[in-house]
Formats: structure tokens, C-alpha cells, sequence
């Protein structure tokens, strides 16, 4: 379970939220952020990833649990991605497929993304 304003003030990162109620989406503060599925394999491989460190790290009985059912627990994880991020990822993503790399791929970016009127963050 998650507060009751989880995402507020998020403006980086990606949080990945096992809503097995489906209650999550009344405790986010969705001004920011965007409730998405997890639906990208190598995502889902990734999150799986993490998961399965935690309980190597840890040996935390819940995260065995949802590794031993992760074909039924995929469906239920919310990735919660803050919408500048997504849109400067995307812009970096589109400087790449025109050739350029590293920081000229995100000053490229940030170019684009400085001035869009729909940024949530408003800075």
C-alpha cells in the first residue's frame, strides 16, 4: 500500500507499484506523472531484475512470493513515470535516432523541451 498523495512533486525516476487491489490509482497525485502498464519485455525482465535482488539482498518472503507467481503478478505493477521525464527521454531517444550522442543528445533535448507550455514541472 501507498499514501495517499504518492507522485506528488515527482519529477524524475520511474516508480514501479504493485497495485494487487487496484486501489494505487486513488492514492497518486497524478499532476505530474502518468499511470502506465508494464508491457515493454525488457522493462518487465528489468523490473523482475530488481525484484529478485531485493530478495537475494534481503531474503524478503513477499518478493519470493511475487517472483514464484510473476507471470500472474506482471499485470498488476503501475509504472508511474513523471511526464517531463518522459517527454525529455523521448526527445533524448529522437536526438539519438538523428545521430547525435551523449550530452548533444540532451542539450538537443532540453532545446526542444524548454520552452513546451505542457510542462508539468512549469520551471
Amino acid at each position: 500500500p501507498t499514501g495517499r498523495n504518492f507522485a506528488a512533486g515527482m519529477s524524475g525516476g520511474i516508480a514501479y507499484v504493485l497495485d494487487t487491489d487496484s486501489t494505487f490509482e486513488q492514492h497518486c497525485n497524478k499532476d505530474m506523472v502518468s499511470l502506465e502498464r508494464l508491457e515493454d519485455d525488457e522493462e518487465i525482465a528489468e523490473v523482475m531484475q530488481m525484484i529478485r535482488r531485493h530478495a537475494d539482498y534481503t531474503d524478503s518472503n513477499r518478493a519470493w512470493k511475487i517472483l514464484a507467481k510473476w507471470e500472474e503478478m506482471v499485470p498488476h505493477f503501475v509504472k508511474v513515470h513523471p511526464i517531463d521525464f518522459k517527454r525529455m527521454n523521448e526527445a533524448i531517444h529522437e536526438a539519438h535516432q538523428r545521430g547525435l550522442e551523449g550530452e548533444a543528445a540532451i542539450m538537443e533535448a532540453f532545446q526542444i523541451n524548454k520552452g513546451d507550455k505542457a510542462r508539468a514541472a512549469g520551471n
